[in-house]
């Protein structure tokens, strides 16, 4: 008894494997779901289309017979008036027995008949509904295969997106900004230093005396050309 209940256990563990795994698979590839269930879609419709078959076929045989049994019925109806006028009274209750089985045999049709219309009726019906729901699974399979397709391509442009980081840019820039800054400032510090320089200012001091001593000189020279020119005209 052990034994069987390991064995059952151990098969329903082994169906959960496989059923995870089916799983698994048709959400990796849900047209193979979709396909397999239209597929078997089909195949019940392709039995209950043979089954419809039987029952119209069922239904044409009855009312085959209904009508061949209502046709002998008027013919021995006829030959029962026929045999009441002659006197025939020993044939007429021959028809009569005869008469009366088939007004039941035809009245038995009536009801098969009726119940035949209306199993084919709902055969009918039943094979259009599953017919619709086949068609409705297709349109189902198209429509939603195209929302994966559009929704794995937006997934895969926002992974790729996700995958640009600008961060290595934006390091990059702040080097350059960076490298920028320092230039400009070692440059101002060496004018600063320049500008604080002995040597430089004794330059500039020099440079500067240097005007002084030349703007005298000129007032000098002009002082002397005007002293010449009027010593000149006063010995004339």
């Amino acid at each position: 008894m052990a034994e069987i209940n390991f064995m059952g256990r151990l098969s329903n563990l082994w169906a959960g494997f496989v059923s995870l795994w089916i799983t698994d698979v048709e959400k990796r590839h849900p047209e193979i779901a979709y396909q397999n269930a239209i597929d078997s879609m089909i195949a019940k419709y392709g039995k209950l289309k043979s089954a419809t078959a039987a029952i119209m076929r069922r239904r044409e045989e009855i009312s085959a017979r209904l009508d061949s049994e209502r046709r002998e019925l008027e013919s021995v109806n006829a030959d029962l008036n026929a045999a009441l006028a002659s006197g025939q009274d020993d044939l007429g209750i021959v028809l009569i027995q005869k008469k009366n089985a088939l007004e039941a045999s035809v009245k038995t049709l009536d009801q098969e008949m009726e119940q035949a219309r209306a199993d084919a009726q709902e055969a009918k019906d039943s094979l259009m509904q599953v017919k619709g729901e086949i068609q409705k699974l297709k349109d189902e399979k198209d429509r939603m295969l195209a929302q994966m397709q559009s929704a794995q391509a937006r997934l895969k442009i926002q992974n790729q997106l996700d995958g640009l980081s600008v961060d290595a840019e934006v390091r990059a820039l702040d080097n350059v900004r960076e490298h920028i800054r320092n230039t400009v400032a070692e440059a101002k510090m060496g004018s600063e230093l320049r500008d604080s320089d002995l040597d430089v200012k004794l330059a500039r001091l020099r440079q500067s005396s240097g005007a002084i001593t030349a703007r005298q000189q000129l007032e000098e020279m002009k002082r002397a050309r005007l002293a010449q020119s009027e010593s000149t005209g006063k010995s004339m």
